[in-house]
């Protein structure tokens, strides 16, 4: 068996495992001198460790016209450093059977390291080398900005893409919330590389991140491995965020999107909430019952079940640090999307009448607060959890108080975030259809 099917192996028997401890937890924070914030949940079942650092460089803090600089850093980063190529990094990540994610976001950037015990110490020296000294090969640059504008144009024949594109902004507007991760095939080729390092100069910094370890590691160890790899982090002042103040609450605007297709793709929405609110608990178990609880919710049953309308409807709340939104779509015939949009609104009417049931909520909290364990049932979640919740400044006691928050919302409370979120007047709508099949009956306001 090779190294990489050890570790397969080691991950699912760890999801049996730690499910029934996802609550015995025991996780230390630590600040070191330089400012990063260290997080350790340490855990002897199997001989892996996950690692996590948040670095608070996200499509946020990159400027309007080099949109997409967050995203094709994190895809550089591991794309050679100042003495390993690409290659290199790659054949010995191989090797021992680990693996490196990076990924930028809205608000952040996120490194993930998974590797088995006895690696630990090449795992590291990959994943700091990384961090602290990515060389940005232009042939690299070329290569990935390339990809990415394929990407890009490709996405071009999606009906969610276009719909999603267009939703997101008109309800940001000019917020950076607003625009593609990837940027636009004109920004991305503004970006230099001395763009790319300018960027990793001024956020990639100890007191500007946050690092989440998990798993088969004693705190001496990691005390060891952080003074041998990053103790030549410095920490420097940290720029300003560069983002726009989020948007008002957008009126209703309808956008249309002729698109030659027999089915219309649906996107109704507006501005939601940040995700330290304290009406995210509330929002949470109200969007369980709108569209978010897949068969049991209100709108998989009116619209899929009773009439018939589409395969599958959903509703969510993105929850982020400046701001949020929420998002209800859907796939029907054009003939049908009136009636599909009529029973959104239908239902947005309904629930923002008149109390839930009392079944409506009993179901909602019990699947919310039950299913709160999967998210602490592996190091590698238990690592991504930790760093999120330090990130959003939610307390190392926050898997303790979670299902106490759910539990304590009451149907007024649902009631009461239902009126103040959603809207059957202040929406913003879009729909990619053959627009003259869906005859659409939603002017603009």
């Amino acid at each position: 068996m090779g190294k990489k099917s050890i570790f397969v192996s080691l991950m699912l028997a760890a999801c049996c495992f730690l499910s029934s401890q996802a609550f015995a937890i025991d996780t230390t924070r630590t600040v070191l001198p330089n400012g990063l914030i260290v997080l350790h949940s340490e855990n002897h079942n199997l001989p892996v460790v996950m690692v996590t650092l948040i670095v608070r460089a996200g499509q946020v803090h990159e400027p309007g016209e080099k949109a997409g600089l967050a995203n094709v850093t994190a895809e550089l980063l591991s794309e050679g450093t100042k003495t390993r190529s690409s290659k290199e990094i790659s054949e010995t990540l191989d090797f021992i059977g680990a693996s490196l994610g990076i990924s930028a976001g809205a608000d952040f950037t996120t490194l993930t390291l998974s590797v088995l015990k006895k690696d630990i110490q090449k795992g590291f020296d990959i994943f700091s080398d990384v961090l602290l000294h990515p060389s940005f090969p232009q042939e690299e640059i070329t290569r990935v900005k390339d990809l990415i504008k394929g990407s890009l144009k490709h996405q071009e024949e999606d009906p969610s893409f276009l719909a999603d594109r267009a939703f997101r902004k008109e309800v940001f507007g000019a917020h950076p919330y607003g625009r593609l991760l990837e940027g636009s095939t004109e920004t991305i080729d503004l970006i230099t590389r001395e763009d790319m390092l300018k960027f990793c100069s001024a956020y990639f910094l100890p007191n500007n991140a946050i690092l989440s370890v998990a798993g088969d590691l004693t705190p001496e160890a990691l005390q060891e491995m952080l003074q041998q790899y990053l103790n030549e982090w410095k920490k420097a002042d940290v720029p300003s965020a560069v983002s726009a103040k989020p948007a008002e609450k957008p009126g209703r605007s309808v956008l249309k999107i002729e698109k030659d297709l027999t089915q219309a793709t649906l996107m109704l929405g507006n501005l939601g909430i940040r995700r330290e609110d304290p009406d995210y608990y509330a929002v949470s178990v109200m969007n369980y019952i709108l569209g978010g609880g897949g068969f049991s919710s209100r709108l998989m049953r009116s619209i899929r079940d009773e009439k018939g309308l589409a395969y599958d409807v959903r509703s969510f709340f993105a929850a982020q640090k400046e701001s949020g939104y929420y998002q209800i779509s859907l796939q029907t015939k054009n003939e049908s999307a009136n009636t599909a949009l009529d029973e959104i609104i239908t239902q947005i009417k309904r629930i923002t009448a008149e109390p839930v049931s009392d079944e409506e909520l009993a179901e909602a909290k019990s699947f919310l607060t039950g299913s709160f364990l999967r998210r602490l049932d592996t190091n590698r979640k238990i690592a991504d959890f930790f760093a999120a919740v330090e990130f959003f400044a939610l307390g190392l006691d926050y898997r303790a108080k979670y299902p106490g928050y759910i539990n304590e919302v009451t149907k007024e409370d649902v009631l009461r975030v239902a009126r103040k979120y959603l809207s059957a007047e202040q929406y913003v709508l879009v729909v990619v259809a053959n627009q003259k099949k869906a005859a659409l009956q939603y002017p603009e306001k």
